[in-house]
């Protein structure tokens, strides 16, 4: 098999360039997109033999609707972090909001099984983030990840509304077996859910019911009812030292 890995700073370039066009002017975002279109088709072309300007015509139509999620995404941020100053600043300096924002668009692509697509852009910006999202998963509005270095979000996890995550956070599977492939293997988090840093929560018969709260570097493999509060207790001893 010759495989063209040249492809994959086009997918970078071209995953970059459209996050920029989602927030240009309409004028300008129509230009861009025009000089897009080719680039991404050819690489279509290079790894399917699906038609390329269906692909793009479903694609591009469905950009208005992905910036109305990323901006819901935004406006979680500034409403959850104290830290932050403003709008514009998660739009330009926030590690977590980016990898989400590129989610968004992978996980369109991965619905229209393009999985190698999709996965090339997440792999872009898990590069710059820290931060493995699979474009598989499926995440509802007003996501928020604080942080964000080291976490990992598998393939099958289920994330619904107003959930929030810290740095070093897994939502994983017990096996990795091939044989479960087709399964679903990760968690599912339910509606306003905070993760704190750390926790590895595994198995996707696993439900973080409502309005939970999950501690730093608790290790989850059952489920957890709503309105719960989940911690790991450590006993950390402190004494003088001799003078």
């Amino acid at each position: 098999m010759q495989i063209n890995l040249r492809i994959k700073e086009t997918v970078s370039d071209v995953t970059k360039q459209l996050f920029y066009a989602l927030f240009d002017d309409e004028v300008r975002q129509k230009e861009q997109l025009k000089q897009l279109k080719p680039i991404f088709k050819t690489v279509i072309e290079d790894i399917t033999d699906k038609d390329s300007e269906v692909i793009w015509s479903t694609f591009e139509s469905m950009l208005p609707t992905i910036k109305k999620k990323i901006e819901l995404d935004a406006k979680a941020a500034e409403k959850n972090d104290p830290a932050c100053k403003s709008l514009q600043e998660i739009y330009l300096a926030y590690p977590g909001f980016h990898a989400i924002a590129i989610y968004r668009m992978s996980h369109e692509l991965f619905k229209m099984d393009l999985p190698i697509i999709s996965r090339m852009m997440s792999e872009c910006v898990h590069g710059k983030t820290g931060i493995d999202i699979h474009p598989g998963a499926t995440i509802g509005d007003s996501f928020f990840i604080d942080h964000g270095t080291g976490i990992v979000i598998g393939e099958t996890s289920i994330i619904k509304n107003n959930v929030k995550i810290f740095q070093g956070v897994t939502l994983g599977g017990l096996s990795v077996k091939k044989s479960l492939s087709q399964t679903k293997r990760h968690p599912t988090i339910e509606d306003n859910v905070t993760i704190y840093a750390n926790a590895t929560i595994l198995g996707g018969d696993i439900v973080i019911g409502k309005n939970s709260v999950i501690g730093a570097n608790v290790w989850i493999t059952q489920s957890v009812p709503p309105n719960s509060l989940v911690t790991y207790k450590s006993e950390i001893n402190i004494s003088t030292r001799p003078s």
